[in-house]
C-alpha cells in the first residue's frame, strides 16, 4: 500500500479535518479571492487522487491549501520551483486564467446584473469598491487568458462591469475616474470585437463631457457612437443614441437638432423595448419621454413641465434614482415657467430623495436651481 502524502497527513494527523471541511474551506477561499474552482462533487475526487499521490496538486489549488492549512509548499508536499517567483507568479496567473469556463464568465455577468438592479433602487453608496474589484479581477483574467472565445467572454462582461462604474461614479461627482471607467470600457469593447458595446461606452462617457461643461465635444463624441452604431446595432440600441444625442444637443441649446434627435429615437423603438443582450438600456415605460422631458428642462422650454409631469407616474418604482433626476427637471422646469412654489416643492422632495440615495450629481444640480422671485403663477 502506498504510504500517505504530506498533503493527506497534515489533513487527517494535524488538522483533523473530514474531507468535506476541505472541500467547504476551498470553496470558501475560492470564492473570497474570486477564485473559479470545481464544483464540491469534482473536488472530492480529486481530493482523493491528490491527498493519494495520483494527481499533482496545480496552481491555483496550491494556494488555496496553503491559505486553508496554514503550511508552506515543503510542509504540504508541493514540489519546490527552481524558476524565480516572477515566473511562478506569472506562470500562476495563466492558470488561474485558463481554469474560466463559460459558467464563470456568466457568474461574473450576474454580478454585474445585480450591482446594476442595486445601484436603480439604492444608489450607489456601497457599489464603487465593490464594483472596482471585480473589475480588477475581470482585468486581471483577461490580462493573463491566451484562449480565444475566453478572452471575448471576459472582455465583454468587462465592459459592462466599467461601464456600471464609471455611472456611478458620475453619480458620486467623481468625474476624473469615471472617465477613467468608461477608457478601460472602451479598450475592453476592442478587445471583444463589439462595435455596439464600444458605441454604448463611447456614449456613457460623453455626459462626463457634458457635466463638465464641455458640451461641443459631448456632441462631437455622441454623432461618432451613433456613426459606429449605425450599420450592426440593434434598433433598441440606435434609438438610445439618438436620445443620448438629444441630450447632449440640449445641453449647447441647440432646440432643432435635439428634438428631432428625439423624433428619432421615438421612430426607432421597437414595440417591445427589451433585449437580453442589451440589460443595461431601458427606453420602455416613460423612460424615452422622461429624458424628452430632461431636454427641454434644460433648454427651457414651457413644453417640460406637462411632459414630465406626465411621465413621472409612470417610472417603474425600482428606478428611483430617475426618480431623483425627474424630480430636479421638474424643479427647474417649473422655476423656468415662473412657479416658485412647485419648484420649491420638487426641490424639497428631490432633496431629500437625493441625500437617501448619495446621488451627488442630481444634488449638485440643485445646488444650481435658481427660484424665480415674486408671486407663484396662478394655476
Amino acid at each position: 500500500m502506498a504510504s500517505a502524502t504530506k498533503l493527506q497527513k497534515v489533513r487527517k494527523d494535524e488538522l483533523g479535518y473530514k474531507a468535506a471541511d476541505v472541500i467547504g474551506l476551498l470553496t470558501r477561499r475560492a470564492d473570497a479571492l474570486g477564485i473559479p474552482v470545481m464544483d464540491a462533487s469534482s473536488l472530492k475526487t480529486k481530493l482523493s487522487r491528490w491527498e493519494n499521490g495520483h494527481d499533482q496538486v496545480n496552481e491555483p489549488y496550491r494556494r488555496l491549501f496553503r491559505d486553508i492549512y496554514g503550511r508552506t509548499n515543503d510542509e504540504l508536499g508541493f514540489p519546490d520551483d527552481d524558476e524565480d517567483d516572477e515566473v511562478s507568479e506569472l506562470r500562476s496567473q495563466f492558470a488561474l486564467a485558463r481554469s474560466v469556463d463559460a459558467g464563470a464568465i456568466e457568474a461574473f455577468r450576474q454580478q454585474v446584473d445585480s450591482a446594476r438592479r442595486s445601484d436603480r433602487r439604492f444608489g450607489g453608496i456601497v457599489l464603487l469598491d465593490q464594483l472596482r474589484h471585480l473589475i480588477e479581477q475581470l482585468d486581471g483574467l483577461l490580462t493573463h487568458s491566451t484562449a480565444r472565445g475566453q478572452r471575448e467572454g471576459l472582455a465583454s462582461v468587462l465592459v459592462e462591469a466599467s461601464t456600471l462604474a464609471g455611472w456611478v461614479a458620475l453619480d458620486r461627482n467623481a468625474v476624473g475616474q469615471a472617465w477613467g471607467h468608461y477608457e478601460r470600457a472602451k479598450t475592453a469593447a476592442r478587445e471583444a470585437g463589439s462595435a455596439t458595446m464600444l458605441a454604448h461606452a463611447l456614449a456613457e462617457q460623453a455626459f462626463v463631457l457634458i457635466d463638465i461643461d464641455e458640451t461641443q465635444h459631448a456632441v462631437e463624441q455622441l454623432e461618432h457612437a451613433r456613426s459606429l452604431a449605425e450599420r450592426e446595432a440593434s434598433p433598441l440600441l440606435r434609438a438610445w443614441l439618438a436620445a443620448a444625442s438629444g441630450e447632449g444637443f440640449a445641453a449647447t441649446g441647440r432646440q432643432a437638432d435635439a428634438l428631432r434627435a428625439f423624433d428619432a429615437a421615438d421612430a426607432l423603438l421597437p414595440a417591445d423595448p427589451r433585449d437580453p443582450a442589451l440589460p443595461f438600456l431601458f427606453l420602455g415605460d416613460s423612460h424615452l419621454d422622461r429624458w424628452r422631458g430632461n431636454a427641454l428642462a434644460k433648454l427651457g422650454e414651457p413644453d417640460a413641465v406637462e411632459q414630465l409631469t406626465t411621465a413621472l407616474p409612470r417610472l417603474p418604482a425600482a428606478f428611483v434614482r430617475a426618480r431623483v433626476g425627474m424630480l430636479v427637471d421638474l424643479a427647474y422646469a417649473h422655476a423656468a415657467a415662473g412657479d416658485r412654489d412647485e419648484a420649491q416643492r420638487y426641490t424639497r422632495q428631490a432633496r431629500q430623495l437625493g441625500k437617501q440615495i448619495r446621488s451627488d450629481r442630481h444634488l449638485r444640480r440643485l445646488s444650481g436651481l435658481v427660484l424665480p422671485t415674486g408671486r407663484s403663477r396662478s394655476p
